[in-house]
């Protein structure tokens, strides 16, 4: 039997290294986060703490920086980290996506020498947890119409607003949070970072979840929270720090939502050749074979596009448009895979026991967050006819 790897035989398309890094996580997720997932999903909990140093030693949190405690690893290397990390669960991509593409990126691309000296080394060692502030209760897709404002006194500022659907928002040490602050009369997006504990800065984790469930999802509320002056990130000036950013997280996304829709068919391959129906194998039917096949067909397609993607992310000539397609192709085939799995699994397929549905409850979030499917369709859109649907 083949796997899709071997079917499409993009073992030959990486590096010794970085199979190294990539079974590294894989032997990782297996040790650690596969045989309790189930019951964290259940519970609607992920003990971030306990974990978040392992990741950091492992060298997986911020790996694609530079310096500060970064392992200043290659992009592809952290796609196919992303690609086994969320094979085990989108939950555990996220907190790696939002720690290292998100918080720290905005520190390592934006910051201070002296705010980089001060979080990123710890944050690379999963030491010190952050949170990346952008969307609010009425704007997702349009964060320029964010609502939260930052206003000069003195020598300090001062927040107000708030946040929603912040992964680890409320076990974060350090928030990254965006406001829009008056220069000039025109408002100008700018970044700051909130220590946790700091007055008039709460959060609230949010429950009752159907996705993401072992995550950590939460409201930031900032009410004359005043901060001084340092708190700035000094390079960043305007939506393009925080769009930055979240392309950084959607490549990973790319890789990682793969990586969901590769367990999903694995685990639906083994059931089907062990569960007997009619007095033969359900992998042995015709319907059954063709509903893999096309899965395999779309799993491998989608891989070489990411691995395509990477490869030109290292050679520093991915545009942002390019990332949209890979994040829109990888989450929406994805989301296909799993569902199209559990038809496979039966009434098997709704339970904890495999981990089908899991995956496609987690891959509506992935397939809303850090643009939503039809935002990178009107990103293709515009870029393909040079007319903007946005406004």
């Amino acid at each position: 039997m083949l796997t899709v790897a071997e079917l499409f035989a993009t073992d030959t398309l990486i590096t010794a290294e970085e199979r190294e890094i990539r079974d590294t996580v894989a032997a990782f997720t297996d040790r650690r986060i596969r045989p309790y997932i189930a019951e964290w999903f259940e519970t609607g909990s992920f003990p971030v703490r306990e974990i978040a140093p392992e990741l950091g030693k492992m060298g997986v949190l911020g790996m694609h920086l530079e310096g500060y405690g970064c392992a200043g690893l290659p992009a592809t290397a952290y796609g196919l980290a992303c690609q086994e990390l969320e094979a085990a669960d989108s939950g555990l991509r996220s907190l790696v996506s939002v720690q290292g593409s998100l918080a720290m990126t905005a520190i390592h691309k934006y910051g201070s020498e002296e705010q980089k000296n001060h979080w990123l080394p710890d944050m690379a060692a999963g030491r010190t947890l952050g949170c990346f502030g952008l969307t609010e209760p009425d704007f997702g897709s349009d964060p320029g119409g964010m609502r939260t404002r930052a206003r000069r006194d003195g020598d300090d500022w001062v927040l107000n607003g708030s946040k929603m659907w912040i992964t680890n928002g409320s076990i974060a040490d350090i928030a990254v949070v965006w406001a829009k602050v008056d220069v000039n009369g025109k408002d100008l997006v700018r970044g700051f970072l909130v220590p946790a504990g700091t007055p008039g800065f709460t959060t609230r984790e949010m429950t009752r979840k159907l996705s993401l469930r072992a995550s950590i999802t939460a409201e930031l509320t900032l009410a004359d929270v005043r901060l001084p002056a340092s708190a700035v990130l000094p390079g960043a000036e305007g939506l393009s720090g925080p769009l930055s950013c979240l392309s950084e997280a959607r490549f990973g996304i790319i890789f990682g939502a793969l990586g969901a829709a590769r367990d999903c068919l694995r685990a639906t391959i083994e059931y089907s050749r062990t569960r007997e129906v009619f007095d033969k194998p359900l992998a042995a039917y015709q319907l059954t074979q063709a509903k893999l096949a096309d899965m395999a067909l779309e799993l491998g397609k989608g891989q070489l596009l990411a691995l395509h993607l990477s490869r030109l992310k290292d050679r520093g000539e991915l545009t942002p448009e390019q990332v949209s397609a890979g994040k829109l192709n990888s989450t929406r085939e994805a989301i296909a895979i799993a569902r199209e799995c559990r038809t496979i699994l039966g009434a098997n397929g709704i339970t904890l026991d495999y981990p089908v549905l899991r995956h496609a409850n987690n891959l509506e979030s992935v397939l809303t967050y850090e643009g939503t499917a039809e935002v990178h369709q009107l990103v293709l859109g515009k870029a393909l006819t040079g007319a903007s649907a946005f406004r």
